[in-house]
């Protein structure tokens, strides 16, 4: 799944006119890089969520045969539904396999064939690609790579779901894998963010563990300066 339904407040003014997921770096949109990136693992049935200027979305998947993938629609039509509510409510095309969710502003060449490698081999309900990189908001994982909490250190807020773990903060990448029986656990309804699922879950003793790709390239396009940064790293 690519999450592409977001409003892109922080990528103004193109997400004034256009979806941010087809800001263009290099040539090729946002979306595209990704499904590419997808495509190179064997990955290539995808549902992508839209809200945000939804129609320009579909037109160029349409326009573009998918660029080569099958792509299938989450219209959240009424109300933009945040990660966990866009998640669940794509969840009836997301039922054999762990499943690979991804932001459509990140790029990245993280190894993804290690990645499904290291949660196949440790079954936890998710695994979360992070790095050691600076930020605002960082999960935290205990000495297993198991999550234990989240802290925002602007804001000073923190939440530890197990108590009295020495644990290290990571920066999540906006890349998930997850195994569909999730699904089963989340009791949160309509619109939700996955962050406080992950949390509640894992409080409740289900695995949720991360997969750490600090020596890989990644940005976040959050922001028009990042544009000229992602087209040097991603020609």
């Amino acid at each position: 799944m690519i999450f592409a339904a977001g409003l892109g407040t922080r990528f103004k003014p193109w997400t004034d006119k256009h979806p941010k997921a087809l800001a263009i770096i290099n040539g090729k949109s946002l979306l595209q890089r990704n499904i590419e990136y997808l495509q190179q693992y064997g990955i290539t049935d995808i549902i992508i969520n839209v809200h945000h200027f939804a129609e320009q979305v579909i037109e160029a998947i349409e326009t573009n045969n998918g660029w080569g993938s099958a792509i299938s629609i989450s219209h959240e039509e009424n109300e933009l539904m945040e990660t966990g509510g866009g998640l669940k409510k794509a969840s009836w095309f997301l039922t054999s396999d762990p499943f690979i969710v991804i932001n459509a502003d990140v790029l990245t060449d993280l190894p993804l064939d290690k990645m499904i490698g290291y949660h196949k081999l440790h079954k936890p309900l998710a695994t979360l690609a992070v790095t050691n990189r600076e930020t605002s908001r960082y999960f935290l994982f205990g000495n297993d790579n198991e999550l234990c909490g989240w802290k925002n250190i602007k804001t000073g807020e923190e939440r530890m779901v197990k108590a009295g773990q020495q644990y290290v903060k990571k920066a999540f990448s906006g890349i998930h894998i997850i195994d569909p029986s999730i699904f089963s656990f989340i009791t949160q309804q309509g619109k939700f963010s996955i962050v406080g699922t992950y949390l509640d879950l894992s409080e409740r003793r289900k695995t949720i563990k991360c997969y750490d790709h600090s020596g890989s390239k990644f940005i976040d396009v959050g922001k028009p300066e990042a544009v000229d940064a992602a087209g040097k790293l991603f020609p």
